[in-house]
């Protein structure tokens, strides 16, 4: 689980580590760097939103997973800013499954060009370790549960066509505070709970 920690305060977060809770997610770069550098070293940051490329050198130092790749030319520059601190990053591709336009993300043929392009296999400063998606904001069960099962599917296909035999590309990131069990349902392996655990912002 992912304590989606955005735009609460570091007495929040300490208040879950304090319990145990050791998994974080940030959306905005400034904010991230910014809490990683003053509250415990083996906090794990995961960084969940849009991430714009001129913003990757910010969290590159802190961040272990980068749930929104999107194209491969943020991925490269990830690669870039992970050679510079000589770190290795995880990195999910995002998909956009939903209905809804403004949520970003890959479809299956920009994946399957990305995993094939001879800039991607040269990369050794990133991992890509699965995949991730946002359904669509509804209170239509039928309608996210078909859409995180679109996303399994992806995740199977890539698995199978790319990464057979590696163990560690086994990340399905789906579900929220308000669809996780139905995420888990479908094969969800991390989930993204922000107001369930600290309250509505």
């Amino acid at each position: 689980m992912v304590a989606v920690s955005k735009t609460h305060p570091a007495e929040e977060i300490l208040r879950a580590y304090n319990c145990g809770h050791r998994i974080f997610g940030e959306n905005k770069a400034q904010e991230l760097a910014s809490k990683a550098t003053g509250l415990p070293l083996d906090i794990e940051w995961h960084f969940i939103g849009h991430l714009q490329t001129n913003k990757v050198r910010l969290i590159a130092p802190f961040v272990h997973t980068v749930h929104s790749i999107e194209s491969l030319r943020l991925l490269s520059i990830i690669n870039l800013e992970a050679l510079k601190v000589n770190r290795i990053i995880n990195c999910l591709l995002q998909f956009h499954i939903a209905t809804e336009e403004t949520k970003f993300g890959l479809d299956l043929n920009q994946a399957h060009e990305l995993l094939q392009s001879k800039d991607y296999v040269a990369m050794k400063n990133i991992h890509i370790t699965g995949v991730m998606g946002m359904a669509t904001n509804t209170s239509n069960n039928r309608l996210v549960r078909s859409e995180f099962s679109k996303l399994r599917r992806y995740f199977e296909l890539l698995s199978k066509a790319y990464f057979a035999g590696d163990d560690t590309f086994c990340e399905i990131s789906m579900g929220m505070s308000a669809d996780y069990l139905i995420a888990m349902q479908e094969g969800s392996t991390i989930v993204r709970i922000g107001s369930a655990l600290f309250g509505e912002r």
